[in-house]
């Protein structure tokens, strides 16, 4: 599975590349593919964290019997794979739908932006699918330290765009990659928080019985995350709207001049 998908995204990906490079930065169909892949990521990595939050509702409810907590807790992790694998692609495909819009990348930024996707992703579904496991645990250190690099790797570029003023006509486009390397740390301190909650989880469905202290341990670890929940919510509405309107900068159409509109 996790090489399938990484497989499929790296062939379209290197498809994109080659069109933008090539000077074929106004083909039609690839511009609105890639729009509309932007707009499914946004979608499918908002959409399964609200319903995250809401299942950790149930999980954390103490009225509840153990067995509905930790069908809820395993709800949750279930449906955790779907933003993060929005997320590890999220920024590939927004850097080859900047370059087809319009704004240059140097060669070798843009050979990083291709791979990322799929490296991010084949990681994301290895540490989802190996869970409970040695490797698991090793590799889900090596995902936090990649988040890590992710986040310095947008601000080392955000201020290397600063300082060549490539992007000073397109302010909204720094100010996404802000928001995205602020998701991105979110997510770190979210997986940090939580794993009070996944251990307290692990012993409700190991011992079929609660205590004042594991409920307590589980509301306390929840709360901790659930701040910088909302606040990625924030940031990814933010980034949406500067997407829309782009204010303050030389606006790029969202659709290309040649394409019919209303």
């Amino acid at each position: 599975m996790a090489r399938l998908m990484t497989g499929l995204f790296l062939l379209f990906t290197g498809s994109a590349a080659v069109f933008a490079s090539s000077g074929a930065a106004q083909d039609d169909s690839l511009y609105l593919v890639m729009l509309y892949m932007h707009q499914i990521l946004f979608v499918f990595w908002l959409g399964p964290d609200i319903g995250i939050y809401m299942w950790s509702t149930k999980a954390t409810n103490p009225e509840l019997t153990p067995a509905q907590r930790v069908a809820a807790g395993r709800i949750m992790r279930g449906i955790d794979i779907i933003p993060k694998v929005c997320m590890s692609l999220m920024l590939s495909v927004g850097g080859i739908l900047t370059e087809l819009m319009g704004i240059e990348h140097p060669w070798w930024q843009m050979i990083g932006i291709v791979l990322l996707g799929p490296v991010w992703l084949t990681l994301t579904l290895l540490v989802h699918f190996r869970a409970g496991t040695d490797a698991g645990a090793k590799l889900a250190r090596i995902d936090i330290w990649f988040r890590w690099l992710v986040v310095l790797s947008v601000i080392g570029s955000i201020g290397l765009s600063m300082t060549t003023g490539r992007l000073t006509e397109f302010p909204w486009v720094t100010g996404k990659l802000m928001l995205f390397a602020a998701v991105v740390f979110f997510s770190i301190i979210m997986r940090t928080r939580l794993q009070n909650f996944i251990a307290g989880i692990d012993q409700l469905d190991a011992t079929g019985g609660t205590t004042p202290e594991l409920d307590r341990q589980l509301k306390q670890s929840m709360s901790g995350a659930r701040t910088f929940m909302f606040a990625t919510w924030l940031g990814l509405a933010l980034a949406a709207g500067l997407g829309m309107a782009q204010p303050d900068s030389t606006r790029i159409d969202t659709v290309p001049a040649e394409l019919p509109t209303n």
